[in-house]
């Protein structure tokens, strides 16, 4: 279908409201308070969006929260058939240190590409969930990736990866999707530290289990990716500030806890 006017209009509505949502009141606090975004209970405060899926559709029960963990689980379905899922905030954040352990387990389905084996991650800056297509995988963002020993992905967790976007990594722009950190990868069902500090558009650093293993700034929507171009079309700008933050299920089993954000001043 052409993208008619009244649809252009619509997905700006969209954005306007979703993807420059206020960072909330609660930057009001002082910056060293820390935050739960997650009450252990419940998703309550958490958007879930499923490739293939209408919005806030939680399709075979993905994410869940059970004894203070929030929990991915493919136990309910017969087959992956590439339904990437996100968890979404309710709330876009611009300036903020995010934490989260995770425990990657067990093994992913049959039918998940085989670069999603024992991989997972969080989206940052990460585009609304509501201005995403129902039948897109992965929201325009940067991506904390997170992998165990045995992935084939990669040699090391707390990668840089850049769905619809680029990122200035030592000192030059880089089209890379993938940009490796300098960390490890750890045993399978072991409890693994995450933490971004993010600076707006300025600087965005990974920390492994307290030590950095990347750093990179100036993150901006890509052009040539068709959800980016997209949003760019409905009026966002190029350049990344802000926006939410979404754990991922995509076809592996992974545990999170402890997941909290620190807001920073503005610099």
């Amino acid at each position: 279908m052409p993208f008619s006017s009244l649809n252009r209009l619509l997905l700006l509505l969209s954005f306007v409201l979703l993807f420059f949502t206020p960072t909330s009141s609660a930057q009001t606090t002082e910056a060293s308070d820390w935050i739960s975004l997650f009450n252990g209970e419940n998703l309550d405060g958490w958007t879930v969006k499923i490739n293939g899926h209408a919005l806030n559709d939680n399709a075979f029960d993905t994410f869940y929260a059970e004894d203070g963990i929030l929990k991915v689980s493919y136990d309910k379905y017969d087959q992956f058939d590439m339904q990437f899922g996100h968890l979404f905030t309710n709330i876009a954040y611009s300036h903020y240190v995010f934490r989260v352990d995770y425990k990657i387990f067990g093994s992913g389905l049959a039918d998940a590409p085989s670069w999603a084996l024992l991989n997972s991650g969080v989206m940052l800056h990460a585009q609304s969930p509501q201005s995403m297509r129902i039948d897109q995988g992965f929201p325009v963002s940067l991506e904390g990736q997170f992998l165990a020993e045995g992935a084939t992905a990669g040699t090391q967790t707390g990668n840089a990866v850049t769905p619809g976007t680029h990122i200035i990594y030592n000192g030059a722009l880089t089209t890379d999707h993938i940009i490796d950190s300098s960390s490890k990868l750890y045993p399978l069902d072991e409890w693994v530290s995450f933490e971004a500090e993010v600076h707006g558009h300025d600087l965005v650093i990974f920390r492994v289990n307290g030590e950095e293993v990347i750093r990179f700034t100036h993150p901006q929507l890509d052009e040539s990716d068709q959800d980016a171009l997209r949003l760019m079309q409905a009026g966002a700008r190029k350049k990344v500030s802000q926006g939410f933050i979404a754990l991922q299920a995509e076809g592996q089993p992974i545990w999170f806890k402890n997941i909290q954000i620190k807001l920073l001043p503005d610099d």
